[in-house]
């Protein structure tokens, strides 16, 4: 099963992941958050399978998070609205996200994602 690596080729961390991905020889299939924005069947895929929280996956730093107010208003909004307003752009989507083994992880961590592609 190949690995998947969802970035946003501008984003510092993404490059750095990046980088780190193929000093380590880790192949996998590189996709741009933007151009090929997640569904939101693999959202919810994702968001089930990792095991964390649906506010994990927004970029809360994010420009747009933030100029939606999205932080007063995720709490009224249910599962399904939440991950309908993910799918609806990859700006708000935490990133980067690498898949591999049937592990989804969030966020660049090196030792995780090193932890992740072993198992």
């Amino acid at each position: 099963m190949s690995s998947l690596f969802i970035e946003y080729p501008k984003c510092t961390t993404c490059q750095k992941a990046k980088k780190w991905l193929d000093e380590q020889g880790i192949s996998y299939e590189d996709r741009h958050i933007v151009e090929q924005n997640p569904t939101a069947e693999e959202l919810r895929s994702w968001i089930e399978g990792s095991g964390l929280p649906v506010k994990k996956f927004f970029n809360t730093s994010g420009l747009l998070y933030k100029s939606m107010k999205l932080k007063d208003q995720l709490a009224d909004m249910s599962l399904d609205e939440q991950i309908a307003l993910l799918a609806s752009n990859g700006m708000l989507v935490k990133r980067p996200i690498f898949i591999t083994n049937g592990k989804i992880c969030v966020g660049f961590k090196a030792d995780e994602w090193k932890a992740a592609h072993r198992s």
